[in-house]
């Protein structure tokens, strides 16, 4: 699959990660294909740094993988006694206190949170497998346009672990905990058509067009203020938190400041 930002000289390109910025649109790539874009902790850690190298401009992130697949999850070589050199292991990790593997996991978690930010929206282009740390990856979105060949798995209950990398929240919110849980603890693959009736993704498209979906997504959401994308973001993240009433109350809110910054008498 070709990128749409490869005329574009990247802000950071490391560890599998480059990101490029085109004044307010930005691109993230996984660089990995001929590993299906697998994911390591060098990997989760310029992911956190492509996150701190956005420049204010930005509004719209755009989240993709080089290749046939989005990404296949952890690398393998995670899961091997010797782990990947210069990482902790997994036994590394067994053997810290907890505050020890509290404290790894909320690193490698870093990766995954900036995505939710309020001042930005962030889309998934996601084909082929999305699966494990790929599929939460794909959550971390705001947004998520797939290939009609897309494989979403969540296997880490199926290896003995738990989804750990922010994914089970916004899976919740998405398809309903019944069908969270069935997804998780099965294993299974949750495909295109599912995808879109379930509410994981906005809409499937042929693989060849995915890239262009992604973009015209990015181009709606541009079309907006972009403070009122930025309050309307807050106040539907802000929703499963707040009672009903507490909810309109944010609303009068919000629109008062709308109301003000528009008649140009704003703070």
């Amino acid at each position: 699959m070709a990128s749409p930002d490869q005329d574009l000289a990247p802000v950071l390109d490391k560890d599998g990660v480059r990101l490029t910025v085109d004044d307010a649109l930005a691109t993230v790539t996984l660089t990995n294909p001929a590993k299906r874009n697998a994911q390591s902790p060098a990997l989760w850690r310029a992911l956190a740094e492509a996150g701190r190298a956005l420049p204010g401009s930005v509004r719209v992130v755009v989240l993709r993988g080089e290749g046939k697949s989005f990404s296949a999850g952890l690398d393998r070589q995670m899961f091997t006694p010797e782990g990947i050199e210069g990482e902790p292991t997994f036994i590394d990790l067994a053997r810290r206190d907890d505050a020890g593997v509290d404290s790894a996991i909320a690193a490698f978690q870093e990766a995954f949170t900036w995505w939710r930010r309020n001042d930005i929206v962030s889309i998934a282009a996601v084909q082929g497998h999305a699966i494990g740390a790929g599929f939460q990856l794909a959550l971390a979105c705001d947004l998520r346009v797939v290939a009609d060949d897309v494989q979403f798995a969540m296997r880490e209950t199926s290896l003995g672990l738990v989804p750990d990398l922010t994914g089970t929240h916004p899976l919740v919110g998405l398809v309903g905990y019944a069908r969270a849980l069935e997804i998780c603890v099965t294993g299974r693959f949750v495909h295109a058509e599912e995808a879109v009736v379930s509410g994981l993704a906005s809409v499937a498209v042929p693989a060849a067009e995915l890239d262009g979906a992604a973009t015209d997504l990015a181009s709606a959401v541009l079309a907006a203020p972009r403070d009122a994308v930025v309050e309307t973001k807050a106040l539907l993240r802000g929703a499963v938190g707040r009672s009903f009433d507490e909810q309109v109350v944010a609303e009068r809110a919000a629109q008062a400041r709308r109301l003000r910054d528009l008649a140009g008498i704003g703070d």
